[in-house]
């Protein structure tokens, strides 16, 4: 199963078959491990209203995996090093509002063309690159499992540690630097990890489809909860029934998992928006809460 369905050799067993087969483990434990910290990072990204640096990070990981590629190096690891190192890099760009889309629009004309001059040059089969961004859940490995089984620790571990300047940051910017919060630092930190995670997810749903483990649990769980601390428990609850239920329900019709993920994330996002919104709420990040302007 990549980016399509099963292959013929296990598309004829049936479910408890295909549980048994340590590939399908392998990628339902990741799919576990990334519906603790991914869906963390959703509400990072809805609160701090950062969209565009998941499509920045796209191009960066196409990048990365070209330089893979070319060196022969893992391309997953030098895709996820390569958004990383890009994460850390925009956080000071990001000086306004405004700043980020500039520095992420810039980032991915740069990205996707430093990608595509490396296989025109190197003559690497270009197939091979895009063929990860589509996703490749079966190939999971262990590094692939030490990078979401981190991200499952590190992120849901900072919100925690740090659960104050967190929601501050994302609650209000300017009010969270007047508090005393080290605004700079934490959305570095913060932009580092969104970075890894949209590589750390490639191999499962496909970079085209990371909304899927990432955005759409934290946008159901905004509307559900009614603080930080609620809305990141929901979404990560939501993160691990949409990844398991669209991980089995993929298996048993053997269709492809990332687009069953992004109608299952999907399907439940319009579910919660017919609930009648709760009022009074003591934690929403406003329009206006993005980066750090200073």
């Amino acid at each position: 199963m990549t980016g399509a369905a099963l292959s013929p050799a296990l598309a004829g067993a049936d479910l408890g078959q295909l549980l048994q087969l340590v590939p399908v483990q392998r990628a339902g434990f990741a799919l576990l491990l990334a519906a603790v910290g991914l869906p963390v990072i959703g509400v990072v990204i809805v609160g701090l209203d950062i969209m565009p640096v998941r499509f920045a990070m796209m191009h960066v990981a196409l990048f990365g995996i070209a330089v893979g590629l070319l060196t022969g190096l893992d391309p997953m690891l030098c895709a996820l090093l390569a958004c990383a190192l890009a994460g850390a890099g925009v956080a000071p760009l990001a000086r306004t509002p405004d700043g980020l889309s500039g520095a992420m629009g810039l980032l991915m004309s740069l990205a996707i063309a430093g990608a595509l001059l490396l296989l025109a040059v190197s003559g690497v089969n270009a197939s091979g690159a895009f063929a990860l961004l589509w996703g490749s859940i079966l190939s999971v490995g262990g590094p692939d499992l030490v990078v979401l089984g981190a991200l499952a620790v590190v992120v849901p571990g900072l919100f925690w540690w740090r659960r104050r300047e967190v929601a501050l940051l994302l609650y209000d910017r300017e009010l969270a630097q007047c508090s005393g919060v080290p605004v700079k630092a934490l959305t570095a930190a913060l932009l580092v990890l969104v970075a890894i995670a949209v590589a750390g997810a490639i191999k499962l749903t496909g970079a085209l489809l990371v909304d899927a483990l990432t955005l759409l649990p934290a946008l159901a769980a905004r509307r559900l909860g009614g603080s930080l601390r609620s809305i990141t428990l929901w979404a990560v609850g939501i993160g691990v029934t949409v990844n398991l239920t669209g991980f089995l329900v993929a298996l048993w019709l053997d269709w492809p998992p990332g687009p069953v993920l992004v109608l299952a994330a999907g399907a439940v996002v319009l579910a919660v928006h017919l609930i009648p919104e709760r009022r009074n709420r003591s934690w929403r990040a406003p329009a206006s809460a993005s980066l750090p302007s200073h």
